[in-house]
C-alpha cells in the first residue's frame, strides 16, 4: 500500500444475517474502523471466501438511501447492491459501503439535484448548477479500510473507471476490472446515459438517449 495513506484500523468485526426483499439471503462479517480519514462511519461486508493467491473480488458502493432502501428507480444503485452482494459471496471478497450519498453531495442536495433534472438537466449538470462537483466522491477510505483488512490487490467490481484510476493512485492494485449488469430501467434510461457519455462508465445500454 501507499506509504503516504494514513493509517487505519479494524474497530468491530461482527457476524451479520442478511436478507434481502427477493428472499436471498447470506451472511456478512461486518467490519468498523478506527482512523478513517473523513471520521465518517463507513462499514466493510466480508462475504464468502476468496481462494487463496487470487485477489477478492471488492466492490465500493456508494450509499443511496433512496435507491438501497426504498427502491427508487431513478438510478441503478438498489440492484447494483443486491448483485454485488450476491457476486462477491460466490467468489469471495468485500463490500465497502461507503457514506457518499449524491456521489458525495449529500441526501438533500441530490434532491435537489433530482428538482433540476425534472427541469432537464442530466445528473451531473445539475450537482454542476448546485455548486458542487460533478463526482465529489474520495476513494481514500476505501484505501484505508482495505489496507486495514490486509488487502492491497483486488478486482474491482465496478463500471466506473474514476473508482480504478482513485485505488490505484492510493496503491491498491487493481488486478481485474469487473462490470456490474446494467439495469436498465424506463425511470434511468438517461441516468445511465449520462454515466455512459459525462463519466466513461462501462455499461452496455442499447440506446444512448
Amino acid at each position: 500500500m501507499d506509504e503516504t495513506l494514513p493509517a487505519a484500523t479494524v474497530r468491530t468485526r461482527v457476524t451479520v444475517p442478511l436478507r434481502f426483499p427477493d428472499g436471498y439471503v447470506t451472511t456478512a462479517r461486518v467490519h468498523t474502523f478506527h482512523g478513517l480519514v473523513d471520521g465518517r462511519e463507513h462499514l466493510a461486508f466480508g462475504l464468502g471466501e476468496h481462494a487463496e493467491g487470487d485477489p477478492p473480488l471488492v466492490r465500493p458502493h456508494s450509499e443511496c438511501l433512496t435507491g438501497d432502501v426504498f427502491g427508487s428507480q431513478r438510478c441503478d444503485c438498489g440492484p447494483q447492491l443486491r448483485e454485488a452482494v450476491e457476486r462477491i459471496a460466490e467468489a469471495g471478497g468485500y463490500l465497502l459501503y461507503l457514506r457518499q450519498e449524491g456521489r458525495g453531495i449529500g441526501l438533500y442536495a441530490k434532491l435537489d439535484a433530482y428538482a433540476l433534472q425534472d427541469g432537464g438537466l442530466d445528473t451531473y449538470e445539475a450537482n454542476l448548477a448546485l455548486g458542487r462537483g460533478a463526482d465529489e466522491r474520495d476513494y481514500t477510505v476505501a484505501a484505508q479500510m482495505l489496507a486495514a483488512l490486509g488487502v492491497d490487490r483486488v478486482a474491482l467490481l465496478s463500471n466506473n473507471p474514476d473508482k480504478a484510476a482513485q485505488l490505484e493512485r492510493l496503491g491498491v492494485t487493481v488486478a481485474d476490472r469487473v462490470s456490474t449488469g446494467v439495469h436498465l430501467s424506463p425511470a434511468n434510461a438517461g441516468y445511465l446515459a449520462a454515466k455512459v457519455t459525462r463519466a466513461d462508465h462501462a455499461l452496455d445500454l442499447p440506446f444512448v438517449p
